[in-house]
């Protein structure tokens, strides 16, 4: 079976890190660098690319990459 690898953006990251985010599975306080468990070792590869092309460094926390929350209503 032919398996077509995921390609990644640095919108697709942040809502990926989001959702890990929301599910309790990662803290916000998190270094970057600890998402390479999430990731297998060739999406990782691509994902550290990516962040330090959008200038982060692996030990930024979860927060600098999506950023603070807005709340419409409060």
């Amino acid at each position: 079976m032919l398996q077509t690898r995921r390609r990644y953006s640095i919108n697709t990251v942040r809502d990926e890190v989001q959702a890990l985010v929301g599910k309790g599975v990662l803290s916000k306080k998190t270094q970057l660098f600890s998402l390479s468990r999430h990731f297998d070792d060739e999406a990782w590869q691509e994902v550290e690319h990516l962040l330090t092309q959008n200038e982060y460094l692996l030990r930024d926390s979860v927060c600098d990459l999506i950023g603070q929350e807005s709340w419409l209503n409060d």
